[in-house]
């Protein structure tokens, strides 16, 4: 693998983290337990998604086939999306959404404030415009943390069962490949192993103020990463695909 096919795999997985994560929230979009929560979830998503246009953007002038945001976006196969499992997950009840989106947002956090200081200045330009967004995102979903796991005997209950069931993907926050090792190598890319040891005790404070537990991994779901997905992926992609699918080159 080169440096350049390994620089472009590592853009397009931080763009469709953003992505599919923006697209789950947005399906939250309607649907918030109060109207404030659900504006609130559907600007998170409309960062997240804006995000993913820059990263996309970034991939299409690295590549330079010819190709513009819309075709990463809308015209990949399920196997050549790279993002993590974790992301793909369905929405599920409120809490499960909450705990997807705190498991992913202090991980994104403490990886943006690392990439920031990337040797490529495009990758760090990002970082830096997307710090802003991601620092709201991770006081928003640690303030429902907060207040359902510290609520009621049932909002607990409620937490600690998503928890449960989505600490199972959280692993592979940190697995780091050839192309991760390769980027860590050339100063581009984030080493993960900090990350994680960060990301552990500031959750594990979090969850200790919330009465909640972070259970010991035992196992982690992986292969997102490398374009081996659950069978929602491929539901979020016939939903954010039908036009361009239906409609090749559509345009308004």
């Amino acid at each position: 693998m080169t440096k350049k096919e390994a620089l472009l795999k590592y853009t397009l997985r931080l763009a469709d983290n953003a992505s599919i994560l923006g697209h789950r929230l947005g399906e939250w979009c309607g649907h918030g337990p109060v109207l404030e929560q659900d504006i609130a979830m559907t600007n998170i998503a409309l960062d997240l998604i804006g995000q993913a246009r820059n990263y996309y953007q970034y991939a299409a002038k690295l590549e330079a086939a010819g190709k513009t945001e819309d075709d990463y976006a809308y015209l990949r196969d399920p196997l050549d999306y790279y993002n993590l499992l974790l992301l793909e997950q369905p929405n599920g009840n409120f809490a499960h959404s909450i705990v997807r989106q705190y498991f992913f947002d202090i991980f994104h956090y403490l990886f943006l404030t690392a990439l920031m200081s990337s040797k490529d200045k495009q990758l760090a330009a990002i970082a830096e415009k997307s710090i802003k967004e991601v620092t709201y995102h991770k006081k928003w979903s640690g303030d429902w943390i907060l207040r359902l796991g510290d609520g009621t005997e049932l909002s607990n209950e409620k937490m600690q069962t998503a928890i449960n069931v989505l600490q199972t993907y959280v692993g592979e926050l940190f697995l780091m490949d050839e192309v991760d090792e390769m980027m860590v190598k050339e100063n581009i890319g984030v080493d993960l192993a900090p990350i994680k040891e960060e990301w552990t005790r500031i959750v594990q404070e979090h969850f200790t103020e919330a009465k909640l537990k972070l259970p010991d991994a035992t196992w982690t779901q992986k292969g997102g990463k490398q374009g081996y997905h659950s069978e929602h992926l491929g539901y979020i992609l016939a939903d954010m695909q039908y036009l361009q699918r239906t409609y090749p080159g559509a345009v308004w």
